[in-house]
């Protein structure tokens, strides 16, 4: 994988948060990048232009990664614009909390809907479109293994597409294509802070032995790193950037 902007990188979930931060982080490194955004274009242009203004290049796609003609109609965009696609960065997702005795249907669905069913729609659609040599990076988060009340069906999302990890992998035998997972810790994004006092703030801030939350700058490193030339021998594993919390 080298590094020029002719390598193009689609980042879903982009407008904002990590997705953001990886978006910029891969533009700097030299990618081209498409924003995937779900509903508002705003910030996703915003920072598009951003990202320009740097010197980089960068498209908008809209799509629900849900919807699996949107998520046709995103690659569709991007070989359009830039001749195909070397690095799916699998980022958007949804977190509902509640005890799975309270958890009603409509929001059990929704979960799977994006963050389970989402990544499925996109790894189908990157299995036979990736150019070879390419990338694909998954987000899958570090509850998985802290297992923690009310966190049920978030976590079931992402364990599963821990295990769609490695068979993809497999799977691409033949083609260069790597396929790896990041998980998260705590991350100091809207999606994490969302509905947390500052007291529970402060007390999972100290969990990990470092001490403080992740910034949505440490996880897109953790992710050039993987879309970038040292991650090359790097295939069929998820990076626990979390701080050291588990």
């Amino acid at each position: 994988m080298t590094r020029n902007t002719n390598t193009v990188a689609l980042v879903t979930g982009a407008s904002r948060g990590i997705g953001a931060a990886i978006a910029e982080r891969l533009a700097r490194d030299g990618f081209t990048v498409v924003i995937n955004y779900s509903g508002n274009a705003a910030p996703a242009e915003a920072l598009a232009r951003t990202i320009e203004e740097q010197g980089g290049r960068a498209l908008t796609a809209q799509a629900d990664v849900s919807d699996p003609q949107a998520v046709r109609g995103m690659f569709d965009a991007a070989e359009a614009a830039f001749g195909g696609v070397d690095v799916l960065v699998n980022n958007a997702g949804i977190m509902t909390l509640s005890p799975i005795a309270d958890t009603d249907d409509a929001t059990f669905d929704r979960q799977i809907a994006v963050n389970l069913k989402g990544t499925f729609n996109t790894l189908r659609e990157a299995a036979g479109r990736l150019r070879d040599g390419g990338r694909i990076i998954n987000f899958s988060s570090s509850v998985t293994g802290l297992l923690q009340p009310g966190y049920g069906v978030y976590a079931a999302t992402k364990a599963a597409v821990e295990a769609m990890t490695p068979i993809l992998a497999k799977e691409l035998r033949g083609r260069a294509i790597t396929v790896n997972a990041v998980a998260p810790g705590p991350t100091a994004t809207d999606l994490f802070l969302n509905g947390k006092s500052p007291e529970l703030v402060e007390r999972l801030s100290k969990l990990a032995p470092l001490e403080r939350l992740g910034q949505p700058e440490d996880i897109a490193a953790s992710v050039a790193f993987l879309a970038g030339p040292d991650g090359a021998w790097i295939n069929g594993q998820t990076l626990r950037a979390n701080g050291g919390i588990i």
